[in-house]
């Protein structure tokens, strides 16, 4: 039995207009005590074709981020074996109530229909229902998936339908927030493979850029998720960290909003009455940052940078209107082809040690018009 080893670390694709031939640029320097671990340049001229080979609609940045994700995918899990006998594989999302997950769903099934994987994709109500989402694990465990792929809302909801899978002889890969792994072993269970993202990454590189906007300094705030889930807990605790360390940087609230628009919208429009000089919000996904740039709009509110996660498609519309600064992204396309592949590899025999990474991009006002097609 081959081990696959995916000791790679995830690589920060930080775009820089400067060398891409642009006039103005969104990269940045961190400072090395917060700076994620490696940054990548991407230079236009070096750029090889993505894989499938269809780059007309391309520009040549996205050419380079889709090889260099293909190429962090290939060092950590192989390529897809040319031959592999019939699967069956299911897939537990968070909820369709959210547009990365919808994406996510249409993505899992395009690459099924390309692999000729058979493939199940099931969710729960809302992003926040932990029960409902256990319900549908606990359901598809007693089914005939030989893997399923789960996406927890928060740490320990899944564990009972993960430890109900590995008694009944079905392969679990955790794709993106993560499980709890003390708490499954507790229960004694196990996960298969894990492939995911460095949230805390995300959190810093955010933070970092948000700094560099900031010449003058100032008050910042963020707005979190859901608590206890794995994402939420990641990205503001990585951008936490960056913003409390920087000189002239004062970080003056971190609150929960629950991943939910109207949550957001009113936790902004009370910020902006505690905190009239704020000049920058960091929420941890774009659905709060969009309610965050209404919540500006409505007091007349200029000036203030926000941030998001997930690059929806929203959220790529206001960052090239200007009313959002950025928006943390990596390849959804990609991650759920990846996820697939590593189904295939598990029920063909092969095991996986260690965190499966993806590489991540930050996209900004001052590259997102460069970014078309990338998804």
């Amino acid at each position: 039995m081959k081990k696959l080893c995916s000791l790679l670390l995830a690589v920060i694709i930080v775009l820089s207009l400067a060398a891409c031939g642009s006039e103005t640029t969104g990269n940045n320097d961190a400072p090395e005590s917060t700076a994620p671990a490696q940054q990548t340049e991407v230079l236009p001229s070096e750029s090889p074709a993505p894989e499938g080979g269809e780059t007309s609609d391309l520009s040549p940045i996205v050419q380079q981020l889709y090889t260099a994700f293909d190429a962090a995918m290939t060092d950590q899990i192989g390529g897809m074996p040319e031959d592999f006998g019939a699967i069956k594989v299911g897939a537990v999302i968070i909820s369709l109530t959210n547009p990365f997950w919808a994406n996510m769903k249409d993505y899992y099934e395009a690459a099924a229909a390309e692999y000729g994987i058979d493939l199940d994709v099931q969710t729960g109500t809302t992003e926040g229902d932990t029960a409902s989402q256990l319900d549908v694990l606990m359901t598809m465990a007693d089914m005939d998936y030989d893997v399923i792929i789960v996406s927890p809302i928060d740490g320990t909801n899944l564990i009972p339908g993960i430890v109900k899978c590995n008694e009944n002889g079905v392969k679990v890969i955790n794709l993106g927030p993560g499980v709890d792994v003390a708490a499954l072993e507790e229960a004694g269970g196990h996960l298969d493979a894990t492939i995911t993202v460095k949230f805390e990454e995300q959190g810093e590189t955010v933070a970092n850029d948000m700094i560099s906007r900031l010449p003058d300094g100032g008050q910042v705030a963020i707005i979190a998720g859901l608590a206890g889930a794995g994402q939420s807990e990641g990205r503001t605790a990585g951008a936490k960290a960056v913003l409390e360390a920087a000189e002239g940087i004062e970080l003056v609230a971190v609150q929960n909003c629950d991943w939910d628009a109207t949550l957001a919208y009113d936790a902004a429009k009370a910020l902006l009455t505690e905190y009239p000089d704020l000049k920058g919000i960091f929420c941890c996904n774009d659905i709060m940052a969009l309610a965050v740039v209404e919540a500006l709009a409505a007091e007349g509110k200029e000036g203030v940078l926000v941030y998001g996660v997930d690059f929806t498609d929203d959220a790529r519309a206001a960052i090239a209107a200007g009313t959002m600064t950025g928006s943390m992204s990596y390849s959804s396309e990609r991650y759920t082809k990846a996820a697939l592949q590593m189904a295939v590899m598990l029920n063909e025999g092969e095991t996986f040690d260690g965190n499966v990474y993806l590489p991540l991009t930050l996209v900004t006002v001052d590259n997102v018009n460069d970014l078309e097609g990338w998804k």
